[in-house]
């Protein structure tokens, strides 16, 4: 709660927030971004990226669209790059018998 700059959540948020963390990380395993071992500097960067999920998600909750809310959606590009690299290097699964 601390990246999104929220020192208290109401009872009627809680909820919301913790479905939208757990879209956060759901959509980085749908990535292919496995949740990586703590203490890791992949970990920070897996981290960083759900942050920004769940501040995206957070900040927008609510806006229908560009014209009835006066925002305009922009691609995050730091966000963009640290799920690239993520992408890039996520350890092979040594399950996988591919060529």
């Amino acid at each position: 709660m601390a990246y999104c700059r929220i020192d208290e959540l109401t009872a009627d948020e809680e909820p919301l927030f913790e479905g939208i963390y757990q879209a956060a990380v759901s959509y980085m395993e749908q990535a292919g971004i496995a949740g990586p071992e703590a203490g890791t500097p992949r970990r920070g960067q897996y981290d960083l990226c759900v942050n920004a999920l769940v501040l995206d998600s957070w900040d927008r909750r609510g806006a229908v669209s560009e014209a009835r809310s006066g925002h305009t959606m922009t691609d995050n590009v730091s966000f963009r790059h640290l799920l690239n690299q993520l992408k890039l290097t996520e350890p092979a699964d040594p399950l996988d018998t591919g060529p």
